[in-house]
């Protein structure tokens, strides 16, 4: 109705972008998202969200690193436009391209847990365990419930050789969430490695009975009995 008595009311195709989004229409949504920039090329927030769209829901991550850089230049104070620079560079395995936009919304929004969390995960990526362990224990401290922080620290840990440590993360982890067969899993293969075959197999037959078609569960636990409980 709006955009039918006036057809060049930014807001309103912004809004209806908005709404588009939300009901899953993401080809409407970026119709609307790419009127409103045509009408006000400085609308960061229509820029950030159509990046949105590409990135998530098209995995076009070129054209969302174009829209979410321009939303940063628009908007320089805009953490969420760094972030999501990073986490789409993240995905197309830039990863020493990312950290420093990670790094620019920390120092802009220091206290989001999910920035250390993103910053650590393109540092484990790169074969930096002890900087990524330092993001994600900072990111633990900002939220001491953030069961994908104690997961990935563990799995740092792990690669450092640091088995025990890693098992008193994965342990943390399955306190807050204990229906998460990953960590299960990975706790496995912790105890594997440290000789508790037996301890392996009961994580293995917990991952696989939160999930029935874990395939590498059942491979990793039908080798211990073959090859190490006999």
């Amino acid at each position: 109705k709006v955009i039918e008595i006036d057809p060049d009311d930014v807001l309103a195709y912004y809004n209806r972008a908005l709404s588009k989004q939300k009901s899953n229409d993401f080809s409407g949504a970026i119709t609307d998202y790419t009127k409103a920039i045509e009408l006000d090329p400085e609308y960061a927030n229509a820029y950030l969200n159509r990046g949105f769209i590409k990135k998530n829901q098209l995995r076009d991550y070129d054209g969302a690193l174009i829209d979410y850089k321009k939303a940063s230049e628009l908007n320089p104070n805009d953490t969420k436009a760094y972030n999501n620079i990073g986490l789409t560079k993240n995905e197309l395995g830039e990863y020493s391209g990312a950290i420093p936009y990670f790094t620019k919304a920390i120092e802009l929004n220091p206290n989001e847990a999910d920035y250390y969390f993103s910053r650590a995960r393109a540092k484990g990526f790169l074969g930096d365990n002890k900087g990524s362990i330092l993001d994600y224990t900072k990111a633990i401290s900002i939220d001491p419930k953030y069961t994908n922080a104690y997961i990935n620290r563990g799995l740092s840990k792990s690669n450092l050789g640091d088995q025990s440590g890693a098992i008193v993360d994965y342990n943390k982890a399955l306190e807050i969430d204990p229906n998460d067969a990953l960590v299960y899993y990975n706790r496995g293969i912790v105890k594997y490695d440290l000789e508790d075959y037996s301890g392996a197999v009961i994580d293995y037959t917990k991952a696989i009975e939160i999930d029935g078609a874990y395939a590498i569960a059942y491979l990793n636990r039908g080798y211990i009995k073959d090859h190490e409980l006999k």
